[in-house]
């Protein structure tokens, strides 16, 4: 594997820790640290090249349909001044879901390639 794919393995694992760190306000804690927690173990394997392709296609598949899932019918931002705490909440958690998504479909993609 490329390098620049280890490093964006290695940003991203980065990233999904200080993801999992900023949920210890949320009311459902345990559920997103393990979210994040999780997606941060995938990206050090990815960036270690131990990770199979069917590892990352399902996590993309399974986050994409929590992102459809939870995104609210009336989003209104991310900020809590924007709008209703309960929406603007859903809307939060469901592009954590998109970007986790979306960084392992490149994953798969990466190992599809052999880039």
């Amino acid at each position: 594997m490329k390098l620049g794919f280890k490093l964006l393995g290695g940003l991203f694992a980065i990233l999904f820790v200080v993801g999992a760190v900023l949920q210890y306000n949320d009311p459902d804690v345990v559920v997103w640290i393990l979210i994040y927690g999780f997606a941060a173990i995938t990206s050090v394997l990815f960036a270690l090249n131990k990770l199979k392709i069917g590892v990352p296609l399902a996590i993309g598949i399974l986050c994409f349909i929590g992102f459809v899932n939870l995104y609210p019918s009336n989003f209104q931002g991310f900020d809590l001044e924007d709008g209703n705490i309960t929406a603007v909440e859903l809307g939060r958690e469901a592009f954590g879901l998109l970007i986790i998504s979306l960084v392992h479909f490149v994953y798969a993609l990466a190992l599809r390639k052999k880039l």
